[in-house]
């Protein structure tokens, strides 16, 4: 397998390759943004990858992508070809060229007229279901990636903390929602990782509730959760702040999330199941009175997508393992009074883990 030292992407192309080797297929194709992403270091919304078990990529564009593509292609030693007929027919000719007889496809993400159009297309060719092979290889990140996740992380928090200069009693969800994705591109993302969760008051209590017209209200809790982006990699956080003075009850649900957020980091290190990382903030909610207010999972993978493998919840299936970068997102929910989540995103260490 060639090697291209000093290449920090190069390095995925050849997990890849070593993917298509321990599979025993000669290559793989790859449709999905995020997958594409990962080999050719940007977001094609259209485009075909596909990578040889000898570590040949090739990237197959249309007039749209090509100069970028070149342009990333610098840093990833991968082959760009632009289209002359359809993506169809110059993968064909790709597969031909490197006479590939077996190959893996997305077939958890794959469109089902993709896989009839490439399936006809290459009719000599045996398709290989892929399952959540490459997710299980994008998990455990490289220390570049950690690096330009930590990047989106402090642009969305610096963001947030210019934001707070904003938030008083008055303003709307919508107009702060707003306001918050224009700082976090002024500060450098390049897009918002999920539409931006804001809301106040009573709103509080619904955990993926939408921005509306309510206005902000002393003695409010008001429930941020954001995310920024830095050369496709993801960042998410939540925090909830109150304006003016808080009830007792308020602040006992507030400093039993945050413990619950604290316990569960001190218990997150490599080699523990998701269900276990769960658990520990589970318990710790219980032992405060709010147990029963926690209704969905601890949290979830980061990187390339915002929800990615590993998953912590009483449901999970995963053991944590060194390099994985997951949330840990505790929250507390009253419907119609209010609800605090606080959530961080963090690397999972072999003694520990690191909070971005």
């Amino acid at each position: 397998m060639s090697k291209k030292v000093g290449n920090k992407m190069y390095i995925n192309i050849e997990k890849v390759a070593k993917l298509v080797n321990d599979k025993k297929c000669d290559a793989i194709i790859l449709f999905n943004e995020s997958n594409m992403h990962y080999i050719c270091s940007f977001s094609p919304s259209e485009g075909v990858i596909i990578v040889t078990k000898g570590a040949s990529a090739y990237h197959i564009v249309d007039s749209r992508y090509t100069e970028i593509a070149q342009i990333n292609a610098q840093k990833t030693g991968v082959k760009v070809i632009e289209i002359k007929t359809s993506f169809s027919d110059t993968a064909k000719e790709i597969i031909e060229k490197e006479n590939i007889k077996k190959l893996l496809y997305e077939n958890e993400t794959i469109s089902l007229l993709q896989y009839k159009t490439y399936t006809q297309k290459f009719s000599g060719c045996e398709f290989v279901e892929l399952n959540h092979e490459l997710m299980l290889l994008r998990n455990k990140k490289e220390p570049f990636e950690i690096e330009l996740m930590k990047e989106a992380n402090n642009i969305a928090e610096k963001s947030f903390l210019e934001l707070l200069n904003e938030v008083k009693a008055g303003k709307t969800e919508k107009e702060l929602a707003s306001l918050f994705d224009y700082i976090m591109a002024k500060n450098g993302s390049e897009k918002v990782s999920f539409d931006t969760i804001l809301l106040t008051g009573t709103h509080t209590s619904m955990p993926h509730g939408t921005p509306s017209d309510r206005k902000v209200q002393a003695g409010d809790f008001v429930l941020f959760d954001f995310g920024a982006t830095y050369m496709g990699y993801h960042s998410d956080m939540t925090r909830t702040i109150a304006i003016g003075k808080v009830t007792d009850d308020m602040k006992k649900m507030y400093d039993a999330v945050l413990f619950a957020n604290l316990d569960a980091m001190k218990a997150i290190r490599a080699d523990i199941s998701g269900k276990v990382a769960d658990s520990v903030a589970r318990s710790t909610l219980d032992a405060w009175g709010f147990g029963k207010y926690f209704g969905h999972g601890l949290g979830h993978g980061v990187g390339l997508e915002i929800h990615e493998a590993p998953s912590a919840s009483p449901s999970s299936q995963y053991t944590l393992k060194e390099g994985m970068i997951l949330t840990v997102e505790p929250g507390a929910y009253i419907s119609g009074k209010y609800g605090v989540r606080t959530e961080d995103m963090v690397v999972v260490t072999n003694d520990g883990c690191r909070n971005l």
